[in-house]
């Protein structure tokens, strides 16, 4: 098949990292897949370092220049385009205006990667309903709330998780991987991966380890993002400098998460299910974090994670220590997050998914 993602974001997180697997495990399968963002974008430099074909193009935020921009390429383009997966607002927007001015437009799929609400509004409705053919939701709890909350047609929404190389993440030397990271080995380590927004829950965490009690124990906080001018002064106003360390973003978090002893994800909105949690789960890690999005989907509270209340930093200190206390208790939890994420959250099963909704499209069936 000819698949052309689009995104507008210039960020990066998640939702582009699962772009670019994707689009990469396609190509291996033998698709054609092109990816069509702003310049100024990084999912634009990363794709190269991937091997996705880029085109850059101005869509980074709604306007008529965006929108013709996008037109031109798929008039110019439309003989090899089977189908356009958008996935922000505002490529999503734009795809579909662009696409409705076209004769025989190819069909949109609408992936949908984070738990925030959609309004309901009979624009948003024409373009969920009517512009897209189909549309892809990151979790099971994200496709139940399009259906009963914006009355969406069940049959037009599919969950597909974001599926996790199990070759790239898996158990592995601790000590070995902090010394490839510069770590002390004599040290425990509690870790976050995420991007450094807001509602992935940092301060939260740190208000949380601030209140430890537990000497020995360290916190990575490995990312970057908009938070990290707010994170740094936090982290000296609590006395923590020494017991912190900003990894920054990481291009191999493999290693940074087999060298932790527990991951902690405290996020409180805007959650699909988080690719760092399942890594970690892959990783057999014991995992702290939260029932927000479709987390619940993947961490089994008790079994296979510690889940706590969103926003409450004595109830994730509670359960840090409950893991800390108890090195028994996060081996199990490891081993149970390991082999659920093994069996549910494979690469393979999300590649195969896509696979079915991007024929379907390409045929004219909406289901």
């Amino acid at each position: 098949m000819n698949i052309v993602h689009t995104e507008a974001s210039c960020g990066w997180g998640g939702q582009e990292m699962r772009i670019l697997s994707e689009a990469a495990g396609l190509i291996h399968r033998g698709h054609r897949v092109r990816l069509l963002c702003p310049p100024e974008s990084r999912i634009y430099g990363e794709a190269a370092r991937r091997g996705v074909p880029a085109t850059a193009l101005p869509i980074a935020r709604k306007n008529l220049k965006g929108m013709l921009a996008l037109r031109r390429w798929l008039a110019e383009h439309r003989a090899t385009v089977d189908v356009v997966n958008t996935h922000s607002s505002t490529d999503s927007w734009l795809a579909a205006l662009a696409c409705a001015t076209l004769a025989g437009p190819p069909p949109i799929v609408r992936t949908r990667h984070i738990s925030a609400a959609v309004p309901d509004n009979l624009a948003t409705r024409w373009l969920y309903t009517q512009a897209t053919r189909h549309i892809v939701t990151a979790g099971e709890k994200l496709r139940q709330a399009r259906i009963e909350n914006n009355g969406y047609p069940a049959e037009s929404i599919t969950s597909v998780p974001t599926g996790i190389s199990a070759a790239r993440f898996f158990p592995g030397d601790k000590a070995e991987a902090r010394r490839r990271l510069g770590l002390d080995e004599s040290r425990h380590y509690i870790g976050i991966v995420a991007t450094l927004r807001s509602w992935k829950g940092h301060l939260y965490l740190l208000d949380a380890f601030s209140k430890l009690g537990r000497p020995g124990w360290h916190l990575l906080i490995v990312g970057d993002g908009p938070m990290r001018d707010v994170i740094e002064p936090r982290i000296s106003a609590l006395g923590l400098a020494d017991q912190v360390t900003l990894a920054g973003q990481q291009d191999e978090p493999e290693f940074w998460l087999r060298a932790l002893d527990i991951f902690c994800l405290p996020s409180y909105a805007n959650e699909g299910v988080p690719q760092a949690v399942i890594q970690a789960m892959m990783t057999a890690l014991p995992v702290v974090t939260t029932p927000v999005g479709s987390i619940a989907e993947a961490v089994r509270d008790g079994v296979s994670g510690l889940m706590v209340a969103p926003q409450d930093a004595e109830a994730l200190r509670s359960a840090l220590i409950a893991l800390i206390d108890d090195p028994g208790k996060g081996q199990a939890l490891g081993q149970a997050a390991h082999d659920a994420a093994v069996a549910q959250f494979a690469e393979s099963a999300m590649l195969d998914q896509m696979e079915k909704v991007f024929e379907m499209a390409s045929q004219g069936v909406r289901t």
